[in-house]
């Protein structure tokens, strides 16, 4: 028998332990005998507030939780109020005055938790007024270069109509503001008149009250798209080997590339890989024989999904 020396042994342990370190990393561990513990609304709770804030503790290595609440309880439903997939612990819905049971499931891509056991909680009826709305759509922060909007909220028990203020100022003249419009329903459309943050919130109201306004929401408008791309290499109208190195310059604003490449009639693309979107600015193409002409353009995606202007194509030729 022929005995390795001590240096190949240490070599394939070492190889062993990062092997079986990488395939910890690949395999999604399971969380089937994990548990949600539930923290609030507490059992029995009964909230004046039509604002109910779900939090649940975090499970680890849990990519989502299915959350679910029913009135007035699991064992007998009357009616499924909230059936949402969220990606934290904390969930915040408007609900009318009734008694409700809630429960949380942890999930991620191949595993998932039985769910807690039910909590109860009770909404008491109040007035509107120390009442909020809840803003759904667009999120917090929504960037868009789509110049039309669709403000939604939703419905606050006792509520008859709805205030709807939209600002760039943060609200602080009132008087100026871009939009107060007062609506019956629970959504309006906006055209943003240019590129700017917007600001916008809503105020339940009836006849005889006022709600407090909402949190403030804001909305960016991007419509303006990047600079555009420079080609670096290969220069125009060469002859050189494969693989050929393609670069760019890098272009402020721009989270990614679209790379195009096309075959020698300049229009076609070259394969349905093409147009490719990259983070990087260089590509390594490896395709094609001898001969061919290939042409090739770059441009470039900022964070609103605004694309620049393509330049002129270059090309080069396979040696």
């Amino acid at each position: 028998m022929k005995l390795r020396p001590l240096p190949y042994l240490f070599l394939m342990l070492f190889t062993g332990l990062a092997w079986l370190s990488s395939c910890d990393d690949i395999i999604e561990p399971s969380i089937a005998k994990s548990q949600v513990i539930l923290e609030a609304p507490a059992n029995q709770y009964t909230s004046t507030s039509y604002t109910i804030n779900f939090w649940w503790d975090q499970v680890d290595h849990a990519l989502s939780y299915h959350l679910q609440v029913v009135t007035p309880s699991f064992a007998n439903p009357g009616n499924l109020v909230l059936d949402t997939i969220v990606s934290s612990y904390k969930f915040s819905a408007n609900l009318n005055p009734g008694t409700y049971q809630w429960r949380v499931m942890a999930e991620n891509g191949s595993s998932q938790t039985a769910y807690a056991a039910p909590k109860t909680f009770v909404v008491a009826a109040s007035s509107i007024v120390g009442q909020t709305v809840q803003l759904t759509s667009p999120a917090n922060n929504y960037l868009t270069n789509q110049s039309n909007i669709v403000f939604q909220w939703g419905n606050l028990y006792g509520a008859t109509k709805y205030q709807l203020e939209v600002d760039t100022n943060n609200f602080v003249n009132e008087s100026a503001v871009l939009v107060n419009q007062t609506i019956p329903g629970q959504q309006f459309s906006y055209t943003f008149p240019k590129d700017q943050n917007y600001q916008w919130r809503v105020k339940a109201q009836n006849d005889t009250a006022q709600a407090q306004w909402s949190s403030v929401y804001q909305v960016i408008y991007d419509h303006t798209p990047p600079a555009q791309v420079t080609l670096v290499a290969p220069a125009n109208g060469v002859t050189v080997p494969l693989p050929v190195t393609l670069q760019w310059n890098t272009v402020a604003r721009a989270v990614k590339y679209k790379l195009y490449v096309f075959q020698s009639d300049g229009v076609t693309n070259y394969n349905s890989s093409f147009p490719m979107s990259l983070t990087a600015t260089s590509y390594s193409f490896n395709l094609g024989a001898s001969g061919n002409k290939i042409y090739w353009v770059v441009t470039a995606v900022d964070a609103a999904g605004n694309e620049s202007a393509a330049g002129s194509a270059s090309y080069f030729v396979l040696q």
